[in-house]
């Protein structure tokens, strides 16, 4: 046997002594494996956050456009100043969740003859309202003729806090919920100025 032959011999028997001591050696594994199901876990743990933010902040804009609709059906006119205070107070239901995306609209549908919604006013505390004289379609039942209803349209443009938009499919997307709620002191709401 020449000298290369013990070199390649030795060195087999030192890496595969090397290779039975690593595969006996457990020390390390815990380590590995936290290493490896951290991500995993942050993953989830942000995700269930994120999930909680939108249903959380889903389950507010129903309660914004409910008592949007809610006060200003209460009264039998309101005035440019009580639409604003009437958003004020139903914005403050989202907090402590950003408002800045939050658009509400209120509108006033009266149908006529033929039960046919038609807007007499409306106002939106950002972004358009709807035309007055426009069509609005209210759902069957919820009018009768030469009756009104106080609609409360709100928006809320949803964006992940973590920002994470593009690992959390959809990412960013808007939420709506609409309202009605019918007059409670008169037929009508009457709006005494324009918005």
């Amino acid at each position: 046997m020449g000298p290369s032959q013990i070199m390649g011999t030795h060195f087999q028997w030192h890496f595969t002594a090397l290779a039975r001591r690593l595969l006996s050696d457990r020390s390390g594994t815990s380590a590995l494996e936290f290493a490896l199901i951290l991500p995993v876990l942050i993953g989830l743990y942000l995700g269930a956050v994120e999930v909680n933010n939108a249903v959380t902040i889903y389950r507010r804009t129903l309660q914004v456009a409910t008592t949007a609709a809610d006060l200003t059906a209460q009264v039998k006119s309101v005035t440019n100043n009580d639409i604003a205070d009437i958003q004020a107070a139903s914005t403050s239901i989202l907090t402590p969740y950003a408002t800045e995306p939050l658009t509400i609209v209120l509108s006033s549908v009266v149908a006529d003859d033929d039960n046919v919604g038609k807007v007499e006013w409306s106002c939106a505390s950002k972004g358009a309202a709807r035309n007055k004289g426009s069509t609005y379609e209210v759902p069957t039942g919820l009018t009768d003729p030469m009756s009104s209803v106080i609609v409360a349209e709100v928006t809320y443009a949803f964006k992940p806090l973590v920002g994470l938009s593009t690992f959390f499919s959809p990412g960013s997307f808007s939420m709506g919920q609409t309202f009605y709620a019918r007059p409670r002191r008169s037929l009508e709401v009457k709006k005494e100025d324009t918005c």
